[in-house]
């Protein structure tokens, strides 16, 4: 079962106002609204979705998961908020939440994505289109851009948002804080960063500290995230074909023994989707084949099912904010 972060949803309540009766909302999603704030405390996604749906009988939910975006705090997330802040650059911050975001959801996976303007910020969030989730992914958007105002030097805006869901009834409020056009009935849900502004300095960025956060992360994101059996299964389907090119997800599922249908279902049930899941994959399997010296760049770049050394070369920058070439001196 897919669970949130109890955080998310009591914002939400405080953000809705005198609106609604906020001890008997909290309380539709398993929440005591007199016990401390804890974003420790977990919910299951289901029961917020129905929250958000069941407030937005009672009011106008329009602005709301912009406002509530817009209040997240870098602190408030923990040691992976101190990691978003001490990353050298708010592109390394963007790849500590897709490293790291199953510390704190198991219905969300992150991606990064060259584009030709920039690079997309992506939210992989599976399940029917309903008010609830669509709401949720408005405000994790917008949270992802109130965390980069809060690393970075000067005003930041991103080039463009895109959302899958249908416009709601005015969409003013939305560009006027994005700072930037937004695009609905898309093909996915990602906020675009330009390339400058991906490489700009954090105002607290320290790279010794960033790999303490790191390593602490590390150590804590595999004390509670041993894969699943159907994730350990189609990782390890994934490496094996890859050599072959990138894998197809019927694939591999059929290899499995499920239909591709299947196959989504139960990947989403533990916040992962096959796209993100080939790519942590080849990510995986490009920094232990690097870390052996008898493995060319161009093999490694072949093992990891790219056609070209510098598709690969593009695709190891964006995961690890560095080249093949210098990981590798970095392991010696």
């Amino acid at each position: 079962m897919a669970y949130v972060t109890s955080l998310f949803a009591r914002k939400m309540v405080a953000a809705a106002g005198m609106g609604i009766d906020p001890k008997a909302t909290l309380a539709l999603a398993g929440i005591d609204h007199d016990a401390p704030w804890d974003p420790k405390v977990m919910i299951t996604a289901a029961a917020y979705y129905e929250m958000l749906e069941a407030m937005a009988k009672q009011v106008d939910v329009t602005e709301l998961p912009v406002h509530v975006g817009a209040s997240m705090r870098c602190d408030e997330y923990g040691a992976l908020g101190l990691a978003w802040k001490a990353a050298p650059t708010l592109g390394g911050s963007c790849r500590r939440i897709v490293r790291y975001a199953r510390l704190w959801t198991g219905v969300v996976a992150y991606e990064l994505r060259t584009h030709p303007r920039g690079t997309l910020f992506i939210l992989h969030r599976e399940g029917e289109r309903r008010l609830g989730l669509r709401l949720s992914n408005e405000a994790t958007l917008a949270s992802a851009v109130a965390l980069g105002r809060q690393v970075c030097p000067v005003p930041f805006a991103p080039l463009e948002v895109f959302a899958q869901h249908p416009a709601p009834r005015s969409t003013a409020f939305h560009e006027e804080w994005f700072g930037c056009p937004v695009t609905f009935n898309a093909e996915l849900d990602a906020v675009l960063i330009s390339d400058e502004a991906m490489e700009r300095p954090n105002i607290l960025g320290d790279k010794g500290i960033s790999q303490y956060l790191a390593a602490h992360l590390d150590a804590e994101l595999a004390s509670i995230n041993a894969p699943p059996p159907i994730v350990r299964a189609a990782k390890d389907a994934i490496a094996q074909s890859l050599s072959e090119g990138a894998p197809r997800v019927a694939d591999i599922a059929k290899g499995l023994g499920l239909s591709a249908r299947s196959f989504h279902r139960r990947l989403s049930e533990h916040g992962m989707n096959f796209q993100v899941l080939t790519e942590e994959t080849r990510r995986e399997l490009a920094e232990g084949l690097l870390k052996d010296d008898r493995h060319s760049l161009a093999e490694v770049a072949f093992l990891t099912g790219f056609s070209e050394q510098s598709s690969f070369t593009r695709a190891f920058k964006r995961w690890l904010g560095t080249t093949p070439a210098s990981y590798r001196k970095s392991q010696t």
